[in-house]
């Protein structure tokens, strides 16, 4: 950090904010704020095993899973596993749609992507948040994804699951990008939370949410999580929350700006969304 970025930190700290003091630091807010959530080696090590059994098999259900982990020699109750399917974000995609009827809520949406043709940027963003092992603790990773182009638009670590975080993040994307025209999302607490429906009503966004059990509707970044998970973070986990922000920020612009995508033309989703741009 320069002398000049050093002083003002110094004069000004108390009339700046927690971004602009990162900013001029060269620093990632989450680095500030977060230190990655603990638990137990043990669970720790279950956690990691439902992750990756996660990305191979998520129609699996609390029995289900149970039993296999059971079989590779995994002492676990079922309450325990319940808590820690809860903290990896494990949400069992069904075989097929439920033919029960579920409750309607104030803040539940349908889903809008069905025979819906995406052809420009901003036209369709999804969202989620996934689970990140460490070596010695946790995080969470929060995506935005264009469709049209596979360009992540915005993106950032937490210890927590908050609307707060979300819509943060968020909301630097639309300051950056624009609002794009559709979000699509899981119904997961943060986003059929009051601050994330007024947040997108306000930007007037189209709101769109996953079926229930149906995590690929949105499989445009359940993709991207398999893929930065086998490329990044299983070979090299990290030791903190500053040490992981780098090697995901050194991921998200190789991925953007250099990786080529077959599904757009081998060409990289930058490429693809700045030509999307310029026209």
């Amino acid at each position: 950090m320069s002398r000049t970025a050093r002083k003002s930190l110094v004069n000004h700290e108390d009339t700046i904010s927690v971004r602009h003091q990162c900013e001029l630091a060269e620093v990632c807010r989450s680095s500030v704020y977060y230190t990655p959530s603990v638990e137990s080696d043990e669970n720790l090590s279950i956690m990691r095993k439902l992750d990756e059994i996660y990305i191979e098999h998520p129609s699996l259900g609390l029995k289900k899973l149970l039993a296999t982990l059971l079989a590779l020699g995994i002492k676990i109750n079922h309450k325990r596993l319940r808590r820690l399917m809860r903290l990896v974000r494990w949400q069992t995609v069904y075989p097929q749609r439920k033919t029960t009827v579920i409750k309607s809520k104030s803040y539940k949406y349908p889903y809008l992507l069905n025979n819906i043709k995406i052809e420009k940027r901003n036209q369709v963003w999804a969202i989620d948040i996934t689970y990140i092992p460490m070596r010695q603790g946790f995080m969470y990773l929060f995506a935005i994804i264009d469709v049209y182009s596979r360009y992540i638009v915005g993106w950032s670590l937490s210890n927590t699951m908050s609307a707060e975080w979300c819509c943060e993040t968020l909301q630097e994307a639309f300051e950056r990008y624009g609002a794009p025209e559709i979000i699509n999302s899981d119904q997961g607490s943060q986003f059929t939370s009051e601050m994330y429906i007024n947040l997108l009503k306000d930007n007037n966004i189209q709101i769109s949410m996953d079926g229930k059990g149906r995590a690929l509707d949105n499989i445009f970044i359940e993709r991207f999580w398999r893929t930065i998970k086998y490329d990044e973070i299983y070979p090299r986990p990290c030791e903190s929350g500053a040490e992981l922000w780098r090697n995901v920020k050194k991921y998200m612009d190789w991925y953007n700006c250099e990786r080529p995508h077959q599904s757009i033309g081998n060409v990289p989703p930058e490429r693809l969304y700045a030509a999307r741009q310029a026209a």
